[in-house]
């Protein structure tokens, strides 16, 4: 596809109808489906926006923070600038946050993570990466992840990673409890793991604390489930967006959408802090 003459800054990209990532069909053998009735989502050239915003009780729904990108920019690039944002203009860093799966990375846990707050966390739907589900991984007290057989697996070594995620970040391998070389050399897997004969099982993760809340989150308790349902708000600050033409600008460039999305969004405040001024009681 080629570049929009009209418009030297948008980008191709897709929307997807959800952000929870599923193993694609089987190729079938017989009776092939056209490529063009497969539904993968809608792709446009242009923009997207995100934003951040929260719920003050029995007064409404503020936009906090808000960002406009290139289409091909992935969601979760938006956390950093946004949460930033936030936190400048709230004076600090919330307690919890709430976000799509999309936003399932290790350092979106890390942030909101606090050591002697429990109720410090970030509620976000787990996706399955890597083969792994949900509590599919377990960890000593000292974090290191338990293998097969529920032993704690030394770190071998780690490494800085550049690649896997849009930060920089330290990354370990660890390897069979029972193949270092402390260990006896006649000892034996107590599950017989399949690849005990090839040194024993490894697995590499990062070493932050982000990587494992990201397991060990209880998205059952009624903590998280309170929390995740605040993330509507930024659902009907969005609808609002798309009423005032979000979705459809008449400007040509980057910078003209960004500042467009921005009087959009500080029209739908002003709308807000309206109605809260019309509720309040009239001076004597």
């Amino acid at each position: 596809m080629q570049q929009p003459p009209g418009d030297p800054d948008c980008k191709l990209g897709c929307k997807r109808r959800h952000n929870q990532r599923t193993a694609p069909p089987p190729t079938p053998l017989r009776n092939p489906l056209p490529a063009d009735t497969v539904a993968v989502g809608e792709y446009y050239w242009g923009y997207g926006s995100g934003v951040v915003a929260t719920k003050v009780p029995a007064w409404g729904e503020f936009v906090l923070s808000e960002l406009t990108q290139p289409f091909d920019e992935a969601d979760v690039s938006y956390f950093f600038p946004l949460i930033a944002q936030a936190e400048a203009r709230l004076g600090f860093r919330p307690r919890c946050g709430a976000f799509d799966a999309a936003f399932d990375a290790f350092y979106v846990y890390e942030h909101f993570y606090r050591e002697h707050d429990p109720g410090a966390f970030a509620a976000v739907p787990f996706v399955e990466k890597g083969g792994y589900k949900a509590n599919a991984r377990h960890f000593s007290p000292e974090g290191l992840p338990l293998c097969a057989a529920g032993l704690p697996m030394p770190v071998l070594f780690t490494y800085t990673d550049r690649t896997v995620t849009i930060i920089e970040h330290e990354r370990g391998k660890y390897g069979c409890p029972l193949r270092d070389q402390k260990s006896s050399s006649d000892a034996v897997c107590p599950v017989n793991h399949e690849n005990w004969a090839k040194r024993g099982c490894t697995t590499t993760m990062p070493t932050s604390i982000g990587a494992r809340i990201r397991y060990q989150l209880d998205r059952s308790s009624d903590a998280y489930r309170e929390a995740y349902r605040q993330r509507t708000a930024s659902e009907r600050i969005d609808s609002q967006a798309v009423a005032l033409g979000i979705e459809r600008p008449h400007l040509r460039n980057g910078q003209a959408i960004a500042n467009l999305n921005t009087l959009i969004y500080t029209l739908i405040n002003l709308r807000c802090l309206q109605r809260i001024c019309q509720r309040q009681p009239a001076a004597d």
